[in-house]
């Protein structure tokens, strides 16, 4: 495989990272989380860069950095921000540079499940009481999966570990 460019996709606590450092691991290449790489080029955290510079700075640079990471690497694994396929002409760009996007698909209530013990690490719910979370996350999938959906590959969680996640992706790579 002299070119291997995944991408994976979906909401917070999908497990994007999680799985995408497995599937990095057993195909030997690059694993890449495009929010730490963000921090690492700003030299800021995200919740820093919101705090201070916006979001709309972090949405342009979000961009510029999902480029360069196209531009500048051909062997990767790439875990996006739950919002970046959203924003722009993400979702294209990343359509034009891989067939092997993938959205990882968790239902509301397995989603509600995982996030309601992160929720003082996520800025985004960490605000909401324990019972507005299941309406919250409903909402907001509702508004993304437009962009999820464009995702080359769907792969549905139904509650499965993220090595058999993994598996599945592997298996359905092009």
């Amino acid at each position: 495989m002299e070119e291997l460019k995944i991408v994976l996709l979906g909401y917070m606590g999908s497990g994007k990272t999680t799985i995408g450092r497995i599937i990095a691991n057993q195909l030997n290449v690059k694993f890449l989380d495009l929010d730490e790489y963000i921090e690492q080029k700003e030299n800021l955290s995200v919740r820093a860069i919101f705090k201070e510079k916006g979001e709309v700075y972090f949405r342009k640079k979000e961009h510029q950095y999902l480029k360069e990471i196209f531009l500048n690497h051909n062997k990767f694994v790439l875990s996006l921000g739950g919002g970046t396929p959203c924003f722009g002409t993400n979702m294209e760009l990343i359509n034009q540079n891989t067939a092997n996007s993938v959205y990882i698909n968790v239902g509301i209530k397995e989603l509600s499940e995982r996030l309601l013990f992160e929720k003082s690490h996520r800025p985004m719910i960490a605000h909401l009481k324990d019972d507005e979370l299941n309406e919250f996350i409903g909402k907001h999938l509702f508004e993304r999966s437009f962009f999820y959906n464009q995702a080359r590959h769907k792969v549905k969680s139904d509650h499965r570990t993220a090595n058999e996640l993994a598996e599945v992706i592997i298996n359905s790579l092009v």
